[in-house]
């Protein structure tokens, strides 16, 4: 009999439970609801939402509205969105993620504070969701640099201020912070703050864990998860038979031939009963 386990540790991180959370009492109590990009970086859980009535916009078609709720998701907003919410008398549901909340609130202070020569950099990914916001904070001037390949891009005799995306590698962002220190100018001051979430990396030597234990994996999850695609690397390095899938109908039938023990997990935006169901398509085929 072969055997499923589906990892516990994987699953909705606090911040997108809240942002659904929000949008399912909205949506019971039979309001229209708008929601502001992608809930969560997950099409089948989207799709899920879609079906209960809520209503996903872009930023273009948000400054169209007027007088309308809409959910601000977990990744946040720039100064620039609340401003045209007043503006347009649209009634916001903030979603924002403490977490991010904290960082877009510490990188303002930044900003409003220094002077003209200082960087403030931020480790993430160009065009996120998460990172706009935090980039919005400083009036489009922040840095954004995805990976130690682009440190270079970085004035060395400026002053440096180092923050990351919240679901950025750990690893690599110490890398960034020995590389600047070692680098920058005698004149120049360089301090760095460690603003990734730990419901990411510390689910990294769990996921290692899980996925060496099993002969298969399935990593159930998002193309557009930013943390999903660090999970799944981290899965991969430890057990070269990890597969990323979207949903269950992309299970290769094939890959369960002969294998005794099949694992299942996810990023933080990858919702259990997808999980399940996943496991449910191994099982009618075992």
């Amino acid at each position: 009999m072969v055997n499923i386990e589906i990892d516990n540790s994987s699953g909705f991180c606090f911040g997108v439970t809240t942002a659904i959370q929000k949008a399912e009492e909205e949506l019971a109590k039979g309001n229209r609801l708008y929601c502001l990009g992608d809930i969560v970086h997950n099409g089948q859980e989207c799709e899920r939402l879609k079906k209960l009535g809520l209503i996903t916009i872009n930023h273009d078609e948000f400054a169209q509205l007027h007088h309308v709720k809409v959910l601000l998701r977990a990744h946040g907003e720039p100064p620039a969105t609340y401003e045209l919410a007043q503006k347009n008398s649209i009634e916001i549901i903030d979603a924002t993620c403490p977490v991010v909340l904290r960082l877009q609130k510490r990188i303002k202070q930044e900003y409003d504070n220094s002077s003209t020569d200082k960087q403030i950099v931020i480790y993430g990914k160009n065009g996120h969701a998460e990172v706009l916001g935090l980039v919005g904070q400083t009036n489009g001037q922040a840095i954004v640099i995805e990976g130690m390949s682009e440190v270079d891009r970085l004035d060395f005799n400026k002053d440096i201020r180092l923050y990351s995306q919240t679901t950025k590698s750990l690893d690599e962002f110490r890398q960034i912070v020995e590389y600047i220190r070692e680098h920058i100018s005698p004149d120049a001051t360089f301090e760095y703050h460690d603003t990734i979430c730990r419901q990411v990396a510390n689910r990294m030597p769990n996921i290692r864990k899980f996925a060496s234990s099993h002969d298969l994996i399935f990593f159930v999850c998002g193309r557009k998860s930013s943390n999903g695609k660090i999970l799944y690397h981290e899965c991969k390095q430890v057990n070269p038979n990890s597969h990323l899938i979207d949903q269950p109908g992309e299970i290769d039938q094939e890959l369960l031939k002969g294998v005794q023990s099949i694992g299942i997990c996810g990023a933080t935006s990858t919702p259990k009963w997808l999980m399940e169901e996943c496991k449910k398509v191994i099982l009618k085929e075992k």
